[in-house]
């Protein structure tokens, strides 16, 4: 019997899982943006922004390394519920912690560990949805992952309504949050064996070219959208520097907001399609299209309608791409491991983004760095258009 027919049908799997993904934007999202700076601002002085950049860059190694063992380990021990919820527990204990810190180097060491756990959380939680949801309902997961960007952009407006909580208590509300997301999929989802018999792992084995295809194409716009994210404001305020900061914030939480609904019926459309990377393929050029719509802004109006193009567009590839890669992976027996290598394209273009843009902007401007990411999203979905199937 394959895989496939085996699985059950698992409906409420795929609503609990993205609840519980959702979860792990909302653990990070609030506390790297907003609650994480002001509290190294408190403990490290005038000397906040360069300890900002090292918990930055040492951050991402963690989690690269960490979605990778944790993944690796879930793989090996045959089961993934114990890790999530090892995970989720130790998570969030360093995160209640951090006021404990005293020093910007302690901070520094809880970071990096709350990073390494938050990992061990993550990692088997996305093998699990491989062990658990069926090929024909990738594309709809993909879809639902759509929430977890909007959610945690969310959450971060919650924690930081005036008067709501202090500083310390901010965390305390952070771990709710998360709890609240992740538990219901440990507590009733059963697991399932990581592991699968050779001559099935044979049969549903996709070529590896598919999953380089995937894996470099993911990177590419991935690295747009991370300068997108970090750069969003400074590229607003380089066109009108009177524009308010809480306005750029709106913006970028419509547009999370109204991807959703797009990438549930893009899912939708790539679980019937014969071609389930062709939707992929579409974002990704819009995606390019928008970059060179930012480019060529001359005024907010036409920068703000280019990025919802992009935003909207470069939020559901993600979104899919973060299902479809359920397909391609060349191995059943080592999925943790090998979506803990898809993860790098998540961490590594925040250690490529900064230099491309120190190199390009003080000396040409925005519209030249969007020049470049455009060529970079318009050559992954040249990559995409060339797939014409996923298995």
């Amino acid at each position: 019997m394959s895989e496939e027919a085996a699985a059950p049908k698992a409906p409420r799997f795929v609503w609990l899982f993205a609840l519980a993904w959702a979860g792990g934007a909302i653990a990070y999202v609030p506390f790297l943006t907003i609650l994480l700076p002001l509290r190294v601002i408190i403990t490290s002085g005038a000397d906040g922004v360069r300890m900002i950049a090292i918990i930055t860059f040492l951050g991402a190694i963690c989690a690269s390394a960490g979605n990778i063992l944790f993944g690796w380990l879930s793989d090996r021990s045959g089961v993934r519920k114990p890790w999530v919820l090892a995970g989720l527990v130790l998570s969030q204990a360093l995160l209640v912690a951090l006021p404990l810190s005293k020093s910007a180097w302690t901070t520094v060491g809880l970071i990096l560990l709350w990073q390494l756990a938050l990992n061990m959380m993550l990692g088997p939680l996305s093998a699990w949805a491989a062990d658990r949801v069926p090929r024909k309902r990738t594309g709809f997961l993909g879809g639902l992952m759509a929430l977890s960007p909007a959610l945690g952009a969310l959450s971060g407006v919650i924690v930081t309504v005036p008067g709501l909580a202090d500083a310390d208590q901010r965390l305390w509300l952070v771990s709710a949050m998360v709890a609240a997301c992740v538990l219901p999929v440990v507590l009733v989802e059963r697991d399932a064996r990581a592991h699968v018999q050779p001559d099935d792992a044979a049969a549903e084995r996709p070529r590896r070219h598919f999953a380089l295809t995937m894996w470099a194409a993911r990177l590419l716009v991935q690295i747009a959208e991370a300068a997108l994210f970090a750069y969003l404001l400074l590229y607003f305020r380089s066109l009108d520097p009177l524009i308010q900061d809480s306005r750029v914030a709106r913006l970028f939480s419509a547009v999370l907001a109204a991807a959703v609904p797009v990438a549930i019926v893009a899912g939708r459309i790539a679980d019937r399609s014969a071609r389930p990377a062709l939707p992929l393929a579409v974002c990704a050029l819009c995606s390019g299209l928008g970059l060179l719509g930012l480019a060529g802004a001359t005024t907010i109006g036409e920068a703000t309608l280019a990025y919802v193009w992009f935003g909207v567009a470069t939020t559901v590839f993600l979104s899919l791409h973060s299902g479809q890669t359920l397909l391609v992976l060349p191995n059943p027996a080592h999925r943790g491991r090998d979506l803990g290598l898809f993860n790098l394209t998540n961490t590594v273009p925040s250690m490529i983004m900064p230099w491309l843009t120190v190199i390009l902007v003080p000396e040409r401007g925005f519209p030249a760095l969007f020049a470049i990411l455009a060529l970079l999203a318009l050559a992954a979905s040249a990559l995409l258009f060339s797939i014409k199937r996923l298995d």
